[in-house]
């Protein structure tokens, strides 16, 4: 299922029902909500609505300042530099929508001197022709099964940031009993952080805001996970400064694999405009 407003692609679900907020601006709008079902048949409902300027938020109660996210021991294992490994893994069908999507345009160069923070960034690159198509890179690191908090951390810098759906940035890890995926994305076109619902097999917002990055300037992203003998948890991250905690756990999927990966994938808009996005200091640290 697919929600559009004003023509625009702005949430996707795979499911049997479709429960989300979509913020829009003040006005009218012409809202779409389509649907497919496995025998390709197509269902349509159109909205017209206006939305008008919301009431003001009640002021919240003070609370105490939270505490830092968790800072790894000293024994933690580091990978730094990810981006500058060779290895790296990519697709294109299998990134989008039960990993059955439509076919983009991608690329991925690395040793790129310029924009660099080390002198050594990787640059991604999606276009293509057909609507919404999409691009994931990942790189194995190696098992670590025994692992139960990780912290992702990298630097990235785009050049056109209005015509990007999305960018996700994940991590995977599989002991032989589960699977985990550490599934975390800026929805940019719907304007929040996402996380993945991991044994659903979808995407939810947590509220936060994650509107278009600046353009030709360097993000920093931190993520911090952690997990149970059988749950993901999602506990939070500092975005260009600014720590936001989700505090979100969902039930780990069935695997038999025995990996752990950095991911990182671009997602197209409806007309597939051209955009690059470059990753420097990617590093994954676990214990």
């Amino acid at each position: 299922m697919r929600i559009y407003v004003d023509n625009v692609s702005v949430y996707l679900i795979s499911a049997s029902k479709l429960d989300t907020l979509v913020t829009m601006s003040t006005g009218g709008h012409s809202i779409v909500v389509q649907a497919w079902d496995s025998t390709g048949a197509v269902f349509k409902t159109p909205l017209s609505l206006t939305v008008s300027a919301s009431a003001p938020s009640p002021t919240p109660t003070p609370t105490a300042t939270p505490a830092p996210l968790p800072v790894p021991p000293a024994g933690a294992v580091v990978k730094s530099n990810i981006d500058q490994m060779t290895g790296w893994e990519s697709c294109t069908v299998c990134a989008g929508a039960n990993a059955n999507g439509p076919v983009a345009t991608y690329s991925m160069v690395e040793n790129q001197a310029s924009p660099s923070l080390d002198g050594a960034s990787a640059k991604f690159s999606i276009s293509g022709t057909t609507p919404y198509s999409d691009a994931l890179w990942w790189k194995q690191l190696g098992a670590a099964d025994t692992a139960t908090h990780l912290k992702y951390d990298v630097a990235f810098y785009i050049t056109n940031p209005g015509v990007a759906q999305a960018l996700e940035f994940d991590n995977n890890q599989s002991n032989g009993v589960h699977k985990f995926i550490y599934g975390t994305q800026c929805n940019i076109k719907g304007g929040h952080w996402d996380v993945w619902g991991n044994a659903s097999g979808n995407w939810l917002s947590t509220g936060i805001a994650c509107s278009a990055p600046t353009a030709f300037v360097w993000h920093h992203l931190t993520w911090e996970f952690q997990r149970t003998s059988t749950n993901v948890i999602f506990v939070g991250f500092t975005y260009d400064g600014v720590t936001h905690y989700v505090n979100r756990s969902y039930p780990a999927r069935s695997s038999t694999v025995h990996e752990m990966n950095v991911a990182f994938q671009m997602d197209g808009d409806f007309a597939m405009h051209a955009y690059s996005t470059w990753l420097d200091r990617v590093t994954l640290t676990y214990w």
